[in-house]
């Protein structure tokens, strides 16, 4: 054994193992070449699924050269047994592609061959029924035409097959096995086709005759047809019943028998392959979603049949029996007219299934969202109805079952020591009050009896209602936290604790206000003069509603509290003695005998008269020292009423004595005369409303009743004693004193203000956002989640986000900036959009002047403030960190120690932002890296993991390494690990390269991917464990190995473009995903936030493919490597995580391009073909419709249009609309279905919209999305999607685009904009428009508009969309400005694409002649297209004119000379034009304009068949610059640049003739004013104002110039709204009709208030100066709350945080120092 031991040094198998092969890898990914000629990380990895590699060694070491000197014989190094075979790195040079990514449309119908062939058989089915109804045939006849099918079933395997060897030649390495079946097939198959030729041929030929010797009739020989066909259908036949039983494939795949194996091998190789051999689903799967499909094809076959086969039956009957029955009827001719006529059907029969797949997807999706509960609550009120219901639910699913156990309900919720304090100055607690007779009487004075007595309320509801409190709590305070809501608002929501009282917790207000105004509507009601009902007649509507019980309860207890502690000692006896009788008569119920309980209305009045008023405390400054003696007369103790029988709900505040006074000394001791006045508004007030209050309960009482009038003669000595309350101005000056020290009076008061005198309207969150994740988080805890494990026992998972240089967090300097044009920062841009938000930051922040928001106490607040409302790495670690406070929080309520917490926090989770440059960064001290930094600071667990380059010799070899490293606690850095690479591991795609070196570092069980684009929610983290416990379900054969989770879209307030983005996005993230999972079992990995199984993926090929191009979307290679791998995907909507989307229309374009070109490399990839051809046919379908097939369609989509453009033009040029001397029948259907039906894809956003918000607010957000110009939008991205993914299939050049996630809505140059969209839209649409203009000339059908409305909009979409969403498109000044700058560019001729149209026309075009010619041949067509156009038109018969008769004055041929000769002039002054002077270089450049445009006019004036030539050339010249294009011909330039000018002027024109009638400009600023987008449009004057108006000198008044300026402004303004009236659009801001956003009334408040305007920010009563503190006692961060210890009642240490006296402050403007660029992209995306 000595002898094969080897002393190897650290890191050997880098060196000898690893390195070499990296190399390998590196030389191949670096290469230029397209994939056909280099292999990729797939080809290399399948050399390792052959035979061939266990035939080298895998270390590159020559065993030779090792040597000792210590072993002269080389015992000890000798080589080892296997150790002479060559390394592996020879049989990696060697080994050869296994999979040909060819660049062409054939390798996407390859992979979807079984959805093409179903097309074209069912549609050839189709049309046999169509025309055996409309030709009569019997059906015998029908059957035997109906039997071709059996002819192209064949024909297209034969099409197939030869494809595959198309795909495998030349250089894939196939077996003998795979050639020998691939021939086999070809020739059986191309043997039996020949033979159903002849037999189909002989079937229609006479009925007798004699062939192959057999004389027999028609039958004879299609029987025989027959017989041979079921032959070649046997595969077929098969393939049907494996599909509806797809366990079948997978027994036959994973087959041991040898026999089996060897028939796979033979006629299916990729039976050979590793994978895709398990990708079944269950039998009850498979039945729902073969249901799904059977029911939307058979829909789709009868409309199909209806509305695009049956209306083709008649003219191809006409056309054919022109054929058949006139002579000199050319049959080529005749064919091509068929085929023409019946192409866009066809293709339209192509497309339309993925109509009907919305509408399908829309019905399933809405069902199944019903069935999960989605949208159950959807608005505050729906909380309320079910917020009695959450304990229970939240406590069994998001809670362990040992949660709290540890100590049960013997859990003391009292404080006794007085070491904790009391909350008023006297330093009087609540817990141990002075109770008087009737009090002791109860409990006595034994602390130990009240705690025993409060113990027994502590059952396992309350321990329920306990925890789901302090989780609740605690989300509220981090909506808090995050500025979402204000104090008061985070009171309102806020469960109330308060120390000593009866109840550990109290409802917030929000769930009780207005519910006391709802009893007593309840007991007026019961109120008939004619009848009495008894008390439990009267009560039991209230006390069978529990919140309405729980609140009234609230109101006695908390207005005891109230009405005791404001009374004072004096008149503490007579308070308790008359609560005591009320609470008799309530046990006894007796209360309808001794009280009126018609007036108890009058009560309640009183009590919110006397609340209000009490409002004033908070404010009130108290005195230095007291202002009564504490003098005290004997007063007579009447009888009271007998304690026992006294119902346990007493409030524990209402049990307080009456000598508590006598506990705190005098702060000085002194006579004070009783004559002098004391002057107390408060009091004086106070006393009013407290004396209406005890009148009204004196009112209410019976007075023929003994006992009421007791009560009365009570009241009426309390309001009469001279030292009460009522009389003595000392005593009660002191009261409000006393009271106005107390935080926890204060708190009572304000719980009890929002429980009797709130509506329910005014306690709610106004933030959009708060409501809409409280609503969330409320519906997800009664939908179906699996039960939270134990901390200890669930599973451990890693967040894993790649990061390269995006902004981290943003700095003063980059919130100061400012755009040139408009002098907006982005900090006054989100000050603008978050106006409400940042009002709450203020208060937060306890900042009453704007200025200081930049101080150094504040600073980093306030960049936080701004980092997490934008797209920054800031927002997403702050997002994902609240996964660790969520755990923190639940191992609290699991009473784990603080140790054991620590412990569980690194065991189970984990954050890792892979900063790929984070070395770089800080060797160039660049800000981010210490931003970086600071999140490491601010979260310990935080790992950063990054690429490390190195020097490590002289000669400047680099080497790599991945670090990680975290914060060390004390300020630094340091470093965990580093481990050395064998080079630079970024080879292919950037961002999977990223992700993927940092895998190494995590470790929990499973991985969840983050973009950079997104953030979390505490209220969401809480249930990352619940979601979690997925994977231990299995639902179906296969393991749950991806769940994936839901998407909201935070963008879609920024503008209009973006919300239709977030629309687009959000129905796909929801009801798109719901649907692909379940029916449909489909769903793959389409991004983040999904979760994966760790070790699943990283045996199976890990989970970011990285290839260079082919893997352009790599989130998607992960789904398809889990479905061929054997893997299930999960999709849950309980949980859901924000995501940010882009904004503007050059990054929304650039975005789409990105998805587009990543779709185009799929389609050539072998992950999509492997996957299409292994899923049943079911599935195929829902792969199709629900990814890939999307670009397909869109692709599908422009070509129709494009065809159909030119077919009618064509029919009407050649005059070919009618047959014969027929009526024209207008071939309407075909528009009227592009058009029409693309409604119907709207579907899908509605039944999203519907199930979440409900069906009227749906139909209202499509009203408004059709209203501001959405179609025109999805339209114009139709084409986007179509060009990019037809170029990158054609030519390639996919890429990664970085889109940016910034806020741009800045007015857009038009020549920017025509280099971004010429070649894409705009020239296709001027195409579709000349087009449509040429077939209008020359059609003689009727229904012009009918025909071609849809048309029209597809072209007017293209031209218009980037202008439509630009604002101050049709502002004269704007227009003319952008008129020159495009001229301008169109004549440079240097300074790269962005000033030259020169250099732009060389690289928009440079692909063309590096295309190869297999993809040519698309073009040729196109310009063969050109040529018959430009023929037809020559030959017609526009603008003829008869020059015979009319002799022109000059000779056209003389003019037409000139103009030759001028051309001539014109370029040879091109060429010298830089040797002249100016002056005479402009004469002449105006002499030879002037002389060609006169010229070119005389022409058309003396002869008008010129104008008909000049059409003509136009698209002659069209085809032959685009031949001349394809292969590289300079000349065509100087055509293209006439062209560019031509397309140019086409979209000028109608721009300058729109600005001046100024209409449509105030149109579009109204249409754009509900979107942010508009913010520019009328706002930005306004907002350059209020930067003047802070460099003038911030808060001086501004000069006379600016007030003037903004005065005019808003003239403006009004001018624009009026115009609008006056239009009968009705007002701007009241009468629209639109659905407004937050951006929107940020942007409306701009306009209506100039800047010079002070901001007016009032702090409410008990706002607290930082978070922490609630309304009630000791409310405080629960993270850090003993549950069962002092956590019901709060933690008495700790302080609730001051209180600040409400006053309405206005602080100086802002200096909206900052600068903002709202730019597009300069670049224009590369081709």
């Amino acid at each position: 054994m000595e002898q094969n031991q080897r002393s190897l040094y650290a890191g050997h198998f880098l060196d000898c193992v690893v390195t070499p092969i990296f190399k390998i890898l590196s030389a191949n990914m670096k290469s230029n070449a397209d994939h056909i000629n280099k292999r990729n990380y797939d080809d290399f990895n399948e050399f390792f699924w052959s035979r061939d590699c266990l035939q080298y060694r895998y270390s590159c070491e020559d065993p030779n050269e090792r040597t000792d000197s210590e072993d002269p014989n080389n015992r000890l190094t000798a080589p080892l047994p296997g150790e002479m075979q060559q390394p592996i790195t020879v049989g990696m040079l060697n080994a050869p592609k296994t999979f040909l990514e060819k660049r062409s449309w054939l390798r996407g119908v390859m992979a979807l061959s079984r959805v093409i062939e179903w097309h074209i058989v069912t549609f050839y089915l189709l049309a046999v029924v169509a025309f055996s109804h409309d030709l009569v045939w019997g059906w015998v006849v029908t059957l035997e035409v109906a039997s071709g099918v059996f002819w192209i079933f064949n024909a297209l395997s034969i099409i197939w097959a030869l494809l595959e060897v198309w795909a495998s030649y030349p250089g894939i390495h196939l077996a003998g096995t795979s050639i020998f079946g691939s021939v086999f097939v070809l020739v059986a198959r191309f043997l039996i086709l020949v033979y159903q030729t002849l037999y189909l041929m002989w079937t229609y030929g006479p009925s007798k005759g004699s062939y192959l010797g057999i004389e027999a009739d028609s039958t004879f020989w299609w029987w025989q047809y027959v017989w041979l066909s079921l032959l070649c259908m046997i595969p077929y036949i098969v393939e049907a019943v494996t599909n509806l039983v797809p366990s079948i494939t997978t027994k036959l795949f994973t087959s041991r028998n040898d026999y089996i194996q060897t028939f796979l091998n033979i006629l299916f190789p990729i039976s050979r392959l590793y994978t895709a051999k398990e990708m079944h689903e269950s039998f009850k799967h498979t039945t729902v979603y073969v249901f799904f499909w059977a029911t939307l094809i058979a829909w789709k076959l009868y409309f199909s049949y209806v509305f695009e086969v049956y209306s083709m039956v008649l003219p191809t009957i006409e056309l054919t029996d022109d054929f058949a029955n006139y002579p000199e009827q050319s049959f080529i001719k005749m064919s091509l007219l068929l085929g023409l006529r019946w192409l866009p059907q066809f293709i339209v029969y192509c497309i339309d299934m993925s109509i009907w797949y919305s509408v399908w997807q829309a019905f399933a999706g809405t069902s199944v969202g019903f069935s999960d509960h989605l949208g159950d609550i959807r608005s505050m009120k729906d909380i309320r109805n079910s917020f009695g219901r959450a304990p229970e639910h939240f406590c069994s699913k998001m809670l362990s079952p040992d949660a709290g156990s540890r100590r049960g309900s013997s859990a003391s919720i009292l404080n006794f020591g007085a070491s904790e304090g009391s909350l008023d100055s006297r330093r009087q607690s609540l817990s141990n009050p002075n109770l008087g007779k009737e009090g002791q009487s109860l409990l006595g004075n034994d602390p130990h009896k009240l705690q025993g007595y409060v113990n027994r309320l502590l059952d396992v509801r309350i321990q329920k209602w306990v925890m789901f409190s302090t989780v609740w709590n605690e989300v509220i305070d981090h909506f808090r936290t995050e500025d979402l809501i204000s104090n008061k608002e985070r009171d309102y929501l806020k469960f109330s604790r308060f120390d000593g009282f009866s109840q550990a917790i109290y409802l917030p207000v929000f769930q009780t206000a207005g519910v006391v105004e709802e009893a007593l509507d309840l007991l007026e009601g019961q109120m008939v003069d004619d009848y009495q009902p008894t008390d439990n007649e009267l009560f039991k509507p209230i006390l069978n509603h529990v919140t309405m019980r729980t609140a009234i309860a609230e109101v006695w207890e908390l207005g005891s509290h109230v009405l005791l502690k404001l009374l004072g000692p004096v008149h503490n006896d007579d308070a308790v003695f008359i609560i005591n009788y009320v609470m008799k008569w309530v046990e006894n119920g007796t209360m309808s005998d001794h009280m009126k309980i018609a007036k108890i209305r009058g009560i309640v009045n009183g009590l919110v008269g006397l609340v209000n008023v009490l409002k004033g405390v908070s404010r009130r400054k108290p005195a230095l020292q007291r202002r009564s003696t504490g003098r005290k007369k004997s007063i007579a103790k009447p009888t009271g009423p007998p304690a026992k029988g006294i119902r346990r709900s007493i409030s524990a505040g209402a049990l307080s004595a009456g000598n508590v006074a006598q506990q705190t000394p005098l702060v000085q001791a002194q006579k004070k005369d009783e004559n002098v006045v004391i002057v107390d508004a408060l009091r004086d007030q106070t006393r009013d409303k407290c004396r209406a209050f005890v009148n009204s309960l004196k009112g209410i009482m019976n007075a023929s009743d003994r006992e009421g009038k007791e009560v009365m003669d009570r009241l009426t000595f309390a309001l009469s004693m001279e030292n009460g309350f009522f009389w003595d101005d000392a005593y009660a000056s002191d009261a409000l004193d006393d009271l106005s020290r107390s935080d926890i009076f204060k708190s009572v008061l304000t719980k009890l203000q929002g429980l009797v005198a709130c509506h329910p309207d005014e306690v709610e969150p106004k933030s959009k956002e708060a409501r809409r994740r409280l609503t969330f988080f409320v519906n997800s805890l009664f939908m179906d989640m699996p039960n939270a494990p134990s901390i200890h026992d669930m599973f451990s998972w890693n967040v894993l986000t790649p990061y390269y240089k995006e902004t981290v967090t943003l700095n003063k300097s980059e919130l100061e900036s400012r755009s040139d044009a408009l002098g907006v920062s982005t900090m006054l841009y989100l000050q603008t959009l978050f106006k409400p938000d940042w009002a709450n930051f203020l208060e937060r922040m306890g900042l009453q002047d704007e200025e200081k928001v930049w101080s150094k106490e504040v600073a980093t607040e306030t960049r936080q403030w701004a980092s997490i409302r934008a797209q920054t790495l800031n927002r997403t670690v702050s997002g994902m960190m609240y996964f660790e406070k969520a755990l923190r929080l639940l191992a609290n309520l699991e009473r784990l120690d603080d140790d054991t917490t620590n412990d569980l926090m690194g065991e189970k989770f984990g954050y890792i932002v892979s900063c790929q440059v984070y070395g770089q960064m800080k060797k160039d001290q660049d800000p981010k890296a210490e931003d970086i930094d600071d999140l490491m600071h601010r979260y310990p667990h935080l790992r950063i993991a990054y690429i490390d380059a190195a020097r490590i010799n002289r000669s400047g070899e680099m080497g790599f390494y991945s670090c990680l490293v975290k914060s060390n606690g004390n300020g630094g850095i340091q470093e965990i690990y580093r481990v050395r690479l064998p080079g630079n591991p970024i080879l292919g795609e950037g961002k999977p390269e990223n992700q993927n070196h940092a895998m190494i570092f995590s470790r929990g069980e499973f991985v969840q991917t983050i973009d950079m684009n997104q953030e979390g929610y505490f209220e969401e983290a809480l249930k990352m464990r619940n979601a979690l416990q997925e994977f231990a379900k299995r639902d179906g054969p296969m393991p749950t190995t991806i769940l994936g989770l839901r998407e909201h879209i935070f963008t879609g307030s920024v503008s209009s473009l973006a919300n239709y983005m977030a629309l687009q996005e959000t129905s796909f993230v929801t009801l798109g995903q719901r649907v692909l999972t379940k029916p449909l079992c489909i769903r793959l990995h389409y991004g983040h936030p999904d979760v994966f199984d760790k070790l699943f993926f990283i045996t199976r090929g890990g989970i970011s493919k990285s290839s260079k191009g082919i893997n352009l979307s790599e989130d998607i290679f992960a789904g398809y490597n889990n479905a061929i791998r054997g893997g299930q995907v999960a999709f849950k909507e309980y949980l859901q995580v924000g995501k940010g989307r882009d904004v503007g229309m050059s990054q929304i374009y650039q975005f789409e391009a990105k998805l587009s070109q990543g779709a185009g490399e799929q389609s050539l990839s072998r992950d999509v073909y492997r996957l299409c051809q292994r899923l049943d046919f079911s599935r195929l379908l829902s792969y199709y419709f629900g990814g890939i097939g999307h670009y397909f369609s869109n692709v599908l989509t422009v070509i129709t249009i494009y065809v159909v453009v030119y077919l009618m033009a064509i029919l009407a040029l050649y005059d070919l609309e009618k047959i014969g001397d027929r009526l024209i029948t207008p071939m309407g259907t075909i528009q009227m279905l592009l058009g029409g039906l693309g409604l119907l894809h709207t579907i899908p956003l509605f039944s999203t919209l519907g199930v979440e918000r409900g069906w009227w607010a749906s139909l209202q957000e499509l009203i408004q999305v059709f209203a501001t110009g959405g179609p025109l939008h999805f339209m114009f991205h139709i084409q986007t999607k179509a060009n990019y993914m037809t170029q990158t299939i054609l030519v390639g050049g996919a890429k990664y685009r970085p889109t940016g996630r910034g806020f741009v809505t800045q007015h857009t140059p038009m020549d920017e904009l025509y280099r971004f969209f010429a070649s894409s839209h705009l020239y296709l649409g001027v195409e579709m428009g000349a087009g449509l203009v040429i077939m209008g000339f020359y059609s003689e059908a009727k229904q012009y508009f009918g025909r071609t409305w849809s048309l029209w909009l597809a072209s007017l979409s293209f031209i218009a969309s980037p202008f439509w969403f630009n604002p101050l498109t049709f502002d004269w000044n704007m227009v003319t400005a952008d008129y020159v700058k495009w001229v301008s560019w169109m004549r440079g001729h240097a300074g790269g694409a962005s000033r030259s149209w020169s250099m732009w026309w060389s690289e928009e075009t440079s692909f063309y002649s590096k295309m190869p010619l297999t993809s040519k041949g698309w073009f040729i067509i196109k310009a063969i297209l050109y040529l018959t156009v430009a023929e037809g038109i020559a030959r017609s018969d526009l603008a003829r004119a008869d020059t015979t008769l009319n002799k022109p004055i000059v000779g056209v041929s003389v003019m037409v000379a000139s103009i030759v000769i001028l051309f001539i002039c014109w370029w040879l002054l091109s060429m010298v034009e830089h040797l002249m002077p100016y002056p005479v270089r402009r004469t002449i450049g105006i002499l030879i304009a002037v002389g060609l445009m006169v010229s070119i006019l005389t022409v058309f004036i003396e002869d008008s068949n010129f104008i008909r030539y000049g059409f003509a050339a136009y698209y002659g010249i069209g085809a032959m610059c685009q031949v001349g294009l394809l292969f590289g011909s300079k000349f065509v330039k100087k055509f293209y640049f006439i062209h560019d000018l031509v397309c140019g002027h086409i979209i000028f024109i109608p721009l300058f003739v729109l600005a001046v009638l100024q209409i449509p400009h105030h149109i579009q600023t109204w249409l754009l004013y509900h979107n942010a987008l508009s913010s520019d449009v009328v706002v930005s004057n306004i907002l350059r104002y209020a930067r003047k108006s802070q460099e003038s000198g911030g808060t001086s008044a501004p000069n006379e110039d600016l007030v003037e300026q903004i005065s005019e402004l808003r003239k403006i303004v009004q001018k624009q709204e009026q115009m609008i009236e006056n239009l009968g659009s009705g007002n701007v801001s009241a009468t629209s009709g639109m659905k407004q956003n937050p951006s929107t009334d940020a942007i409306a408040s701009l306009i209506k208030a100039p800047s010079q305007d002070k901001m007016n920010i009032e702090t409410q009563p008990g706002a607290y100066n930082v978070m922490g503190g609630s309304m009630g006692g000791r409310t405080m961060s629960a993270s850090n709350l003993d549950v069962w210890g002092e956590m019901a009642l709060g933690d008495s240490a700790v302080s609730q945080g001051g209180y600040q006296s409400a006053q309405s402050y206005q602080p100086t403007t802002a200096p909206r120092t900052g600068d903002f660029e709202f730019t597009s992209p300069s670049a224009m995306p590369p081709r």
